[in-house]
């Protein structure tokens, strides 16, 4: 009952047109996203803003969540907690590798490494959880 790659990216396109992250790969275990960074996605001090790297693991979590279990689009956060490791580059994407770590009937927990593309070092580590709406009959 997992999702495609493609059939997420159209949801994603239909139901997120604001977002501009893409998704690179996913599978049943996880996903990879990546998001251009310009200038509007810098803060004062020339780095990319917390609420975008945030918004960029929320997405590659529910991503990863809908290549696991399928198209669920009432599937939400429930939690978010993000530990800011170092200054990412502020010309280059922001890659989010994804992978699921608990995948229960109600509650999924996901852990995203974010980086900026062409670094190893690791930018900020970030673990959500998510809620999946209840199977109706």
């Amino acid at each position: 009952m997992s999702a495609t790659k493609e059939e997420i990216s159209a949801f994603m396109a239909l139901e997120f047109p604001q977002t501009k992250c893409v998704v690179e790969t996913v599978n049943e275990n996880g996903a990879t996203l990546s998001h251009e960074i310009g200038i509007n996605e810098l803060r004062p001090g020339g780095t990319v803003s917390g609420p975008v790297m945030m918004a960029v693991a929320d997405v590659a979590i529910y991503v990863a969540i809908l290549g696991r279990i399928g198209i669920v689009p009432l599937t939400v956060t429930t939690s978010l907690t993000i530990n800011f490791l170092r200054k990412p580059s502020a010309s280059a994407r922001i890659i989010a590798e994804c992978t699921l770590m608990k995948v229960g009937r109600t509650l999924i927990v996901g852990e995203v490494s974010l980086y900026s593309e062409g670094s190893d070092d690791i930018v900020a580590h970030v673990v959500g959880t998510y809620s999946v709406p209840p199977k109706r009959c």
